[in-house]
């Protein structure tokens, strides 16, 4: 599976061969460098390792400094490994734009969706609330309701959809169009939106 290590950007509109307005998110992906490539023979599968964003000396730990340095490479923030990448690299070598995408491509986007605090069931999970405003209801609108039955079960089932943390979890949405590559900006503009907040890390798998 092919990829690469992009920065949400933020998000535009482009018009589209038949006139009509469609709004893209723009992810600009830097030339990702290969830091490690594992085969069938040695680890058991295949797959490439790939690199996104220079890291400073301080922020490397001993570990990671002696695997950048038996790569040959500087450290970088952010490491992410496609399995089965199709694309011949070495240790050592960029990927970009070019190697991996063209207009029209189809993908997904993975990335940690923004996080929203401690929510209620009507924005956590799309509740209506009790509704009915009349019959002696008083600030219900936006409640949950009954959780269960009394006697039997005589507790609440796992998995009951109630209020709590929502937002920041890894979210991949799938089947989205790539709309344009700008390659001289290292910019993808990919149809529809892409979990995150301005400036956060995404992966675009093909």
């Amino acid at each position: 599976m092919n990829g690469l290590i992009g920065k949400k950007i933020g998000m535009t509109s482009v018009f589209g061969e038949d006139g009509s307005n469609v709004a893209c998110t723009i992810v600009e992906a830097l030339p990702n460098k290969v830091v490690q490539v594992k085969d069938q023979d040695s680890d058991g599968y295949n797959s490439v390792q790939l690199g996104y964003g220079a890291a400073k000396d301080k922020n490397v730990t001993k570990p990671m400094r002696g695997h950048f340095d038996k790569a040959g490479v500087d450290p970088v923030k952010t490491l992410v490994e496609f399995r089965d990448f199709e694309i011949e690299k070495r240790v050592g070598d960029n990927v970009t734009i070019e190697d991996v995408f063209e207009e029209g491509d189809i993908v997904n986007a993975i990335g940690t969706s923004k996080g929203k605090g401690f929510q209620g069931v009507v924005k956590r999970h799309g509740f209506k609330g009790v509704g009915d405003a009349t019959h002696g209801q008083h600030n219900r609108q936006r409640a949950p309701g009954s959780i269960g039955a009394g006697s039997t079960p005589s507790r609440v089932y796992k998995g009951m959809r109630m209020a709590g943390q929502d937002g920041g979890r890894r979210v991949k949405v799938r089947n989205l169009r790539i709309v344009k590559v700008l390659s001289e900006k290292n910019l993808i503009l990919v149809q529809g939106a892409v979990p995150g907040h301005k400036g956060s890390l995404v992966i675009i798998e093909k």
